[in-house]
C-alpha cells in the first residue's frame, strides 16, 4: 500500500495519499526553515540534509496537485531563498506554480512565452523544456508537443520520462508504430520496469486487437510484467484479457488461418496450452486480489479501487 511518505514523489502515488501529504504542509511551514542563509553559507552553520529539501519539494508538488496554492507558494518561497531564483530546478518549479494558477489559454500562452525566453537564454534547461511540452498539451497543440519531445529525446536519448510521454502523445493520435517504438526505448533504459512492459503490451493490444502477432507480443510483455511483480494487478488483467482473445485464434478450428496470417511476421504464435495456463494463472491471481481487497485484509488494501472493480467485472464475464 502506498504510504504518505514525503520522500516519495507525489506524481507516483494515488490522489488520496497526495492529499495526506499536502495536509502536512501547515506543521512543516510553521517550523523555521532548515537555514535562512544562502548556499553555500547554509552548509557551514546548519545540519541540513538532502532529504530535508526533498521533503519540501515533494510537499510543494503535493500541494499543487491538491489545489493548496497558498502552501505551495510558501514552500516555493522557502526553496527559492535557499537555492536562488536562477537555480534550474527552482525555475521549473516557478513554472509549475504559474501553470497551476493559469485560468485560461491566454495565461498559458504567457507562460509558454516565458518558457521560450528562458530556453533562448539557457537551451540546456531540460526541466523547462518538459514544462513547455506540458503547456503545449494543455493548449491542445499535440503536433507541436510531439515535435518538442522529439527534439528533447534527440538531445537526451536516455530520458525515460520523455520517451514515455512521447509514446503517450503518439498513441493519442493513433500513431501506434511510433508509440510502440517510443515505449520500447523506455524498456531499453529500464528493462525491469513492469509498468513499462505492461504499457508496451497495451499498445500492441490497442494497435490491433484481433491480430495474432500483436496479441502474441502483448501476451509476452504482460507475462513479463507479472514475472517482475507478482502482485501487479494491471499485468494480470491484461494477461487474462489477451489470453481470452488468443485462445479462439489458436484453437483447432482457426489455427490454420492464424498460421497463414503470421507467415510474414517474425513473431511465432504462442502455444495454445501455454496460453490456457496463463489464463488460469491470471484468473486465479485476479480472484485472489479481488477477494483479499474486499475483505480489507492487511497488506491487500493498497490496490487502486477502480482497477479492482475492473478486475471483478472481467471475472464476472465468465
Amino acid at each position: 500500500m502506498a504510504q504518505a511518505n514525503l520522500l516519495s514523489p507525489p506524481s507516483q502515488i494515488p490522489p488520496p495519499v497526495a492529499l495526506q501529504l499536502s495536509q502536512k504542509a501547515p506543521p512543516i511551514l510553521a517550523a523555521p526553515p532548515t537555514s535562512s542563509l544562502p548556499w553555500p553559507l547554509s552548509l557551514l552553520f546548519t545540519r541540513e540534509t538532502p532529504e530535508s529539501w526533498a521533503i519540501h519539494e515533494n510537499l510543494f508538488l503535493a500541494s499543487i496537485r491538491t489545489g493548496d496554492d497558498a502552501s505551495a507558494r510558501q514552500i516555493l518561497d522557502r526553496l527559492t531563498a535557499r537555492f536562488g531564483e536562477d537555480n534550474e530546478r527552482i525555475v521549473t518549479m516557478h513554472g509549475i506554480y504559474e501553470e497551476a494558477l493559469a485560468k485560461d489559454d491566454k495565461a498559458l500562452e504567457r507562460i509558454f512565452e516565458a518558457y521560450e525566453k528562458i530556453l533562448r537564454d539557457d537551451p540546456t534547461n531540460f526541466g523547462v523544456r518538459k514544462r513547455r511540452v506540458a503547456v503545449l498539451k494543455s493548449l491542445g497543440r499535440t503536433a507541436d508537443a510531439i515535435t518538442a519531445l522529439t527534439v528533447l529525446v534527440e538531445n537526451s536519448p536516455i530520458d525515460a520520462e520523455a520517451w514515455a510521454e512521447l509514446s503517450e502523445l503518439y498513441a493519442g493520435v493513433g500513431a501506434w508504430g511510433q508509440a510502440i517504438f517510443s515505449m520500447e526505448e523506455v524498456l531499453l533504459i529500464m528493462p525491469n520496469s513492469w509498468s513499462a512492459h505492461a504499457q508496451v503490451a497495451t499498445l500492441h493490444y490497442l494497435s490491433s486487437p484481433t491480430s495474432l502477432p500483436a496479441l502474441s507480443l502483448a501476451l509476452r510483455h504482460f507475462a513479463r510484467s507479472v514475472e517482475l511483480n507478482e502482485y501487479y494487478l494491471r499485468g494480470y488483467y491484461g494477461l487474462k484479457l489477451v489470453a481470452e482473445k488468443l485462445i479462439p485464434l489458436l484453437s483447432d478450428s482457426s489455427s490454420s488461418n492464424a498460421k497463414r496470417n503470421t507467415d510474414d511476421d517474425d513473431v511465432p504464435p504462442p502455444n495454445l496450452a501455454s496460453v490456457k495456463k496463463l489464463d488460469e494463472l491470471a484468473t486465479s491471481k485476479l480472484a485472489e486480489i479481488v477477494r483479499q481487497y474486499g475483505s480489507g485484509k492487511k497488506g491487500w488494501t493498497g490496490f487502486d479501487e477502480a482497477e479492482v472493480i475492473a478486475a471483478r467485472e472481467l471475472l464476472d464475464r465468465k
